[in-house]
């Protein structure tokens, strides 16, 4: 069975923290196609650089501000302490066009790409024009920033977004699908990488272990059984099959960038709930929105 769970420290490449599924990586996954990322963790003054390529691609801050320039024009993103701290302004590139990221005071960036062939212009989406939604209710309220979904962003092929989930919360919950083009759902791959932290007003001591977990199981008989523990800097792969819940910790925050791209012949988001556990979302009914949300306020 293919590698689904790559820790922190297992897809290093060069001055990239984590290299997957690009057009450039060197870690092989077998059976992705459709989706990348890079992470990198930028010293002050520090310059990562991507060649041009068939793919696009967007820029997210995870902390920090950054100057990315696209075809010889600089573009500022003002970034964030944390991406706990709200949303922070991002870049789409379009395709064919090489990448230059830097950063006068460092920090940490993540470059979500995908294969794609139609070509949309460079845009800046900050962080005051980003939707964002809060999506559930109780202990399965989150939070999504919907920067790079079809609504918010003109682009070929990915669907990018990022979701805070509060320490004790279930995200990604009920588990749901989305691995086959048919009425009512799309064929998209999906990358999950997880930023966690101590929760704010928590008694944690100096040494405590950030934690978050991720459930993946088959859906049809293609087999995947992942049930990962994940902290900052890990990434879980969906290549198809049920997902969810991603959980946060009672103690501890969660965050997760989702990358998601697919070869059917729309660029939608429509998903399919596991029917056993689909019901739950009635139960929200008259259920308040976590109060700990938004993040960032």
């Amino acid at each position: 069975m293919a590698n689904w769970v790559h820790p922190l420290g297992t897809a290093v490449d060069g001055d990239w923290d984590i290299s997957l599924g690009t057009s450039d990586s060197v870690t092989a996954v077998d059976g992705w196609a459709h989706t990348g990322l890079k992470v990198a963790t930028l010293a002050a003054g520090a310059v990562v650089e991507l060649p041009a390529a068939g793919e696009e691609r967007i820029v997210v801050p995870l902390n920090g501000s950054f100057v990315v320039t696209v075809d010889g024009e600089d573009h500022s993103l003002n970034g964030r302490a944390s991406v706990f701290h709200g949303p922070s302004d991002v870049l789409y590139s379009g395709i064919g066009k090489a990448v230059t990221i830097k950063s006068s005071d460092g920090g940490r960036v993540a470059v979500a790409t995908a294969p794609a062939k139609a070509s949309h212009p460079t845009r800046l989406v900050t962080a005051a024009e980003t939707p964002v939604e809060l999506r559930g209710a109780g202990n399965c309220s989150r939070q999504v920033h919907n920067f790079g979904t079809p609504a918010a962003l003109e682009a070929d092929r990915f669907i990018v977004c990022e979701v805070l989930t509060p320490a004790g919360n279930w995200s990604s919950y009920p588990p749901h699908k989305h691995d086959e083009e048919k009425d009512g759902e799309t064929n998209l791959e999906e990358i999950y990488y997880f930023e966690t932290r101590v929760a704010d007003g928590s008694r944690a001591p100096a040494d405590a272990d950030a934690i978050g977990y991720q459930r993946v199981y088959a859906s049809d008989d293609r087999p995947i059984d992942v049930a990962a523990e994940v902290r900052t800097g890990d990434v879980v792969l969906v290549p198809y099959g049920w997902h969810g819940p991603a959980m946060a910790a009672p103690g501890y925050d969660l965050y997760y960038l989702n990358v998601m791209a697919g070869p059917g012949p729309v660029r939608e988001w429509l998903i399919s709930d596991d029917p056993h556990h689909g019901w739950v979302r009635q139960s929200w009914d008259g259920q308040d929105i976590d109060p700990r949300l938004p993040f960032g306020a």
